[in-house]
């Protein structure tokens, strides 16, 4: 019974309703800050790449806060509502998002606050605890990331690479796949081919123990391995 009154609490519903008293509406805003805090922190503790920005989490913070605000403003009130919306409908928002987790974080923000902002306290509480434990789930797993370690292999050759050649059987060991982009006449040597290749390597670690088999054989110099890295936004 204990515990079923405690829920009926934090769920703020009653038999007259929700009631919006200046009590309940401080115990929504403060709920809504302290839920927006975990909120921030689990995004500035998971957060990997170039874009982060102070304001940003600043801002999951206030978001909920004046959303929590705007349920209590409107209550019950069809009429509120509609005019809030028209109000809003002003505003325009030109900031660019360049990563959808941010977006994803932005309704997390948002649906915790009108949660807390309709008392509907266990949802939020509850909602809040569970995402943030999927995000550092997502991030302690690193669920997603793919690493193919591409890259694009250069070097001068005397003579021509033909099928006894030991290049590809070395190539071969070491990557799972490899194509011949180019083969032109170097500039080092009339006798000298400039050789390019695209790389899908095995085992990115393995790449040094390539590069000096590839060093050991008799005429292939100015060997240069460029790896294709992750894309990040700024």
């Amino acid at each position: 019974m204990i515990m079923d009154r405690m829920w009926q609490i934090l769920e703020g519903t009653s038999s007259t309703g929700n009631v919006f008293t200046p009590e309940s509406i401080l115990l929504s805003l403060l709920l809504a800050f302290v839920l927006s805090q975990v909120l921030a922190w689990v995004y500035y503790f998971t957060h990997s790449g170039l874009s982060y920005s102070r304001s940003f989490v600043q801002s999951l913070i206030l978001i909920c806060i004046v959303v929590a605000m705007v349920m209590a403003v409107i209550g019950s009130s069809i009429i509120t509502a509609v005019g809030l919306m028209g109000a809003l409908a002003i505003i325009r928002f030109r900031n660019i998002v360049k990563d959808t987790r941010d977006v994803a974080f932005i309704f997390c923000s948002l649906v915790v606050g009108m949660a807390a902002g309709s008392q509907r306290y266990a949802v939020a509480i509850v909602g809040t605890v569970v995402l943030s434990l999927i995000v550092i789930y997502l991030y302690v797993s690193g669920f997603g990331t793919h690493e193919s370690h591409n890259g694009f292999l250069r070097f001068t050759f005397r003579g021509r690479i033909g099928p006894d050649s030991p290049i590809p059987a070395i190539l071969g060991r070491f990557c799972r796949s490899f194509s011949l982009i180019s083969a032109q006449d170097s500039s080092f040597g009339p006798s000298e081919m400039e050789y390019a290749y695209q790389l899908t390597i095995r085992s990115a670690a393995k790449s040094e123990q390539m590069l000096a088999e590839l060093q050991s054989i008799d005429g292939l110099e100015n060997i240069n391995l460029t790896m294709q890295e992750r894309l990040l936004e700024v």
